[in-house]
């Protein structure tokens, strides 16, 4: 049985950054997850993700985009297209995931990586939570996540659950019972 891992990636705190791990958190909620099938909060792993990248068979990664799209078109990249997109990174994100892919290409151990992206509003304001924008976007970025997820062999079926994105988002971006 293949090992999938689905990374969300993006900075809560930078709003429509936090995208991914939103998504992710979404499906936590909802979904049934299967036993070959981890969700990683990659929300800041930068170089740690190395480690994903060799470990697993196949990897989808949501996460922003900085390349010139409408806001809230979603594009899907291959890792080496992912790779050549390298000179427009913006964000310290983008910059260490391309860095990740390239190092790991070197290697022959590398999973096959797909990286779902969504154009954002603003990722400059330090705030959390998305925009109205994005946030109208999330069930066709999950969809999309889902049909990915199908391609791979999962299908992820409803845990009965019902949380909708808003209540995600309001757990993720301010977390209630927080211990020291």
């Amino acid at each position: 049985m293949e090992k999938i891992a689905l990374i969300g990636v993006g900075n809560i705190m930078f709003y429509d950054e936090g995208v991914g791990t939103y998504l992710t958190k979404y499906i936590e909620a909802n979904y049934n997850i299967p036993d070959n099938l981890e969700i990683v909060d990659g929300s800041l792993l930068g170089f740690g993700l190395m480690s994903y990248y060799q470990e697993f068979d196949k990897i989808l990664v949501v996460t922003t985009t900085s390349e010139e799209k409408s806001v809230g078109e979603i594009v899907k990249y291959s890792a080496q297209e992912m790779a050549s997109l390298s000179q427009i990174r913006k964000t310290a994100n983008e910059v260490e995931i391309s860095m990740m892919v390239d190092i790991c290409s070197i290697k022959e151990d590398i999973a096959e990586i797909e990286f779902l992206t969504i154009a954002p509003e603003n990722i400059i304001d330090v705030k959390n939570g998305l925009s109205d924008t994005i946030k109208k976007r999330l069930s066709i970025l999950l969809e999309e996540t889902l049909n990915i997820l199908q391609r791979y062999g999962l299908e992820l079926s409803s845990n009965g659950n019902i949380k909708s994105f808003d209540e995600v988002i309001e757990e993720v971006a301010n977390p209630k019972n927080i211990r020291f």
